[in-house]
């Protein structure tokens, strides 16, 4: 018997020696492979991650545990940054752990160099010089952020490097479901939630649903607070899309949230109780990303939120609004908001997708699971449309119970947006058999590529692009094929910024004399923290849950002005709310990374004004503005008398505290720092004054430089401005009139005779140093078309 018991121990040696030569072959090199987790799915035989993760590494490598471990690892194990370990395995071996539920993906290691993911870097933000060592990262700035509220367990939220609160911060941490005042600390200093106005529609809460309390569980609030002001975290990334260093714009300013949206969206009454807690409490800055329909101001809860801030010293930053490229949808219009529209930045997520004819197209995608196929291998390839099932209109839209099985299964999809969500349609694809979706941009979102990180190998394309792949399933039918793949990260993309499509666009319909949106900002695939409560789709059954997630939206744009702001609100703590926007305005760039004009997304042309406002904000610039155009809460107030604005509808705004002092005054006669005229059929002139602020050098010189918009003569009366103290304030006046030019006769006429005519051109004032730039933008309107947009 012992002999045969040492017989039977050197078999099991040889066959363990035999399963480490095939699993684990020393020929080939082992590398450090980063694997994400879904815990969620972990096995309940496993006692804890920890056990699950060093299981599955002994289950692909063929090894006993203890071998497995000393050989493989984990290397690490991650449980607050993200889910997942660490561990040294084959290719082979990472491919196969893959296939078991729970593992996403597997990204290989490589060295990283300190930078955000990634737009502190693309907007020149560095720690040596300029604004942010100026403003000492944004210290002891309040930020007040109004949104669905915070997971305030992610890292870009802990205060390790702040001191003692500021004495002048008087708000609370409110508790509630699944919140504990305890959540609050020095970085994150108050939480507050509002939800009358909410039941008072709907009726009592879900609370099995959404957590009734200052907890996001939706994930939009998290995301937009990170980016404000995110403290620095080290090597996030979303399943290894974005790796870098994550910071918000001003990560040593104070965060504050009032969580006013739910499950059926924001409620003015909340919003503005909202406002009025936190202007209570001593915020400096309010971050807003909301928006609805056009509304007179006195009815926009925003516009009279952010006018009792604005009296009270607090500038208030919101998004634009996700319509575009439609004119005339821009949002949050009221002329003391700074408006924010959204750009790329020069980073993408490339999904090549290569045709059976060997043409390829540029997608791009977040997918992070595994490929059901190999690289490279062609896949047949059918359009949605083409695979109706019981004959479904809509089911190129691939909208749920559309496909046909039948004409799906282990196919390549061709969906086209629109209806519902983009990461829906995978679901709906997934459903019928398919293996993965090309998803095509509308018409309206042109080139506009926005990642998703989508549950079925996935990818979008452009409009143009869509177009020639459906030609080319139609001239292949049944033989149509196609191959996808997923590249990971790239950085150094050109040309950037360029303008999202879906960001919306002026002019301002209330009034069109003031130029909106302000200033564009990044705001396309934008990493930041993320809810603990969803998936990064937000959909149903993805319980993929990640510390970090990639979200678009002038959502995302706004809150990179609010920490931007915040930044110069530090340096600058004297300076009106009207300062700091003029500062961020007129410091603005309209060129691109290639030194070309900004690119609008949806036509591949030369974006203007109604699309980036000022243009694109330059932080270290707008540190040292040179003049600024300033304006006080009476300015504001003549502003809503011209709109005609009287008795109780003036008391909605100034409770009684000012009345109008300038019966003469019209909304383009307001101190902005950019110009909008309507010219209707019966006008030939218009004047205009405008006042600015030197806060440079004492001793300056300014001299105009003008690029008049086609079909207009300016001048500018003076054309020097000479100041020879530090706040001195001067006065200019521009005088706007129709080109009598002989080469110009017949632009003008065409452009006064049609219903509505845009033209573009710039002021700046220049002393050799600082260049301080608006745009102009002109209307030029019948009548009929121009009075029905003065009322109010």
């Amino acid at each position: 018997m012992a002999i045969q018991r040492h017989l039977l121990s050197i078999l099991f040696a040889l066959i363990v020696l035999c399963e480490v030569a095939v699993a684990d072959p020393q020929h080939e090199d082992l590398l450090t492979y980063i694997v994400h987790a879904s815990t969620n799915q972990k096995p309940p035989v496993f006692s804890s991650t920890a056990h699950w993760y060093a299981a599955s590494i002994a289950s692909v490598t063929g090894l006993p545990l203890h071998l497995s471990l000393a050989r493989h690892g984990p290397l690490y194990t991650y449980q607050t940054v993200f889910h997942g370990f660490s561990a040294k395995l084959t290719p082979a071996q990472s491919s196969s752990l893959l296939l078991r539920p729970g593992f996403v993906l597997a990204v290989q290691d490589k060295v990283l160099q300190l930078h955000t993911t990634h737009t502190p870097v693309f907007l020149h933000l560095t720690p040596s010089d300029g604004v942010l060592p100026s403003s000492g990262y944004g210290h002891d700035v309040i930020v007040g952020v109004i949104d669905t509220g915070i997971w305030p367990e992610r890292p870009s939220f802990n205060d390790g490097r702040f001191d003692e609160v500021p004495s002048r911060w008087k708000g609370e941490c409110e508790e509630g479901t699944d919140f504990n005042s305890s959540f609050c600390n020095k970085k994150f200093i108050g939480a507050r939630y509002f939800y009358k106005g909410y039941e008072a529609a709907k009726g009592p809460m879900d609370e099995s649903a959404e957590s009734k309390s200052p907890r996001d569980t939706e994930g939009h609030g998290t995301h937009t607070s990170s980016t404000a002001v995110g403290d620095f975290v080290a090597n996030v990334s979303l399943f290894g899309y974005a790796s870098g260093d994550a910071r918000g714009m001003a990560m040593d300013a104070r965060l504050a949230v009032y969580k006013v949206c739910w499950e059926p969206g924001c409620y003015d009454s909340d919003i503005l109780a909202a406002f009025d807690s936190a202007v209570a409490d001593g915020v400096d800055i309010i971050s807003l990303s909301v928006g609805g329909d056009i509304v007179p101001l006195y009815k926009d809860s925003i516009a009279l939120g952010s006018y009792g801030a604005m009296e009270q010293g607090v500038l208030v930053s919101c998004s634009a609004g996700n319509s575009g490229p439609s004119a005339g949808s821009v949002r949050n219009v009221a002329p003391w908001v700074l408006t924010v529209a959204a750009s790329s930045i020069d980073r993408t997520f490339p999904a090549p997708i290569v045709l059976g004819d060997g043409s390829s197209y540029e997608g791009i995608s977040l997918y992070g699971g595994m490929s059901f196929w190999e690289e490279g291998e062609q896949l047949p390839l059918v359009y949605a449309g083409d695979a109706a099932l019981n004959g479904s209109e809509s089911a190129y839209l691939c909208e749920t119970d559309t496909l046909d099985p039948g004409l799906v299964q282990g196919k390549l999809v061709l969906c086209e947006r629109g209806s519902n969500a983009r990461v829906a349609k995978g679901y709906v694809v997934k459903a019928a058999g398919g293996m993965g979706m090309i998803l095509a941009n509308t018409f309206e979102s042109g080139a506009e590529l926005i990642a998703d990180s989508h549950l079925i190998p996935a990818a979008l394309v452009s409009f143009e692009d869509g177009v020639a792949i459906k030609k080319y399933i139609s001239s292949y039918t049944s033989n149509a094929t196609a191959s996808m793949e997923f590249k990971g990260t790239k950085l150094g993309v050109t040309p950037a910024p360029t303008m999202a499509a879906f960001s919306s666009r002026g002019p301002n319909l209330l009034p069109p004399e003031i130029l909106k949106p302000d200033i564009t900002a990044p705001g396309l695939n934008i990493l930041a923290a993320y809810t603990g409560k969803v998936g990064p789709t937000g959909l149903d059954g993805d319980d993929r849950l990640v510390d970090f997630s990639i979200m678009s939206g002038t959502s995302m744009s706004c809150p990179h002005v609010s920490g931007l702001a915040a930044l110069l609100k530090a340096v600058y703590p004297g300076w009106s709310p009207a300062a700091i926007k003029s500062a961020l305005m007129t410091t603005s760039s309209i060129l691109d990374n290639t030194g070309e004009s900004i690119k609008d997304l949806f036509d591949g042309e030369a974006a203007d004004p109604f699309a980036y406002g000022a243009g694109h904000v330059n932080p270290t610039a707008a540190l040292d503005p040179g003049l600024v155009y300033d304006l006080s809460v009476q300015d504001y107030v003549n502003f809503l008398c011209s709109l005609g604005y009287k008795d109780a509808y003036l008391q909605i705004f100034t409770k009684g505290k000012y009345e109008c002092t300038n019966e003469l005054f019209r909304a383009r006669d307001l101190n902005y720092p950019s110009f909008a005229l309507v010219f209707n059929k019966d006008e030939e002139n218009v004047t205009v004054t405008r006042s600015v602020t030197n806060v440079g050098d004492a001793n300056a010189t300014y001299t105009v430089q003008v690029v008049a918009p086609a079909g207009m003569n300016i001048t500018v009366e003076p054309e020097v401005l000479e100041f020879n103290e530090e706040n001195s304030i001067l006065n200019y006046k521009v005088k706007f009139q129709i080109s009598l030019d002989a080469q110009l006769q017949s632009l003008a006429g065409i452009i006064r005779t049609a219903s509505t005519e845009h033209a573009f051109g710039s002021l700046t004032w220049t002393d050799g140093v600082h260049k301080v730039r608006s745009p102009i933008a002109i209307t030029y309107i019948q009548q009929n078309s121009y009075a029905a947009t003065r009322s109010f």
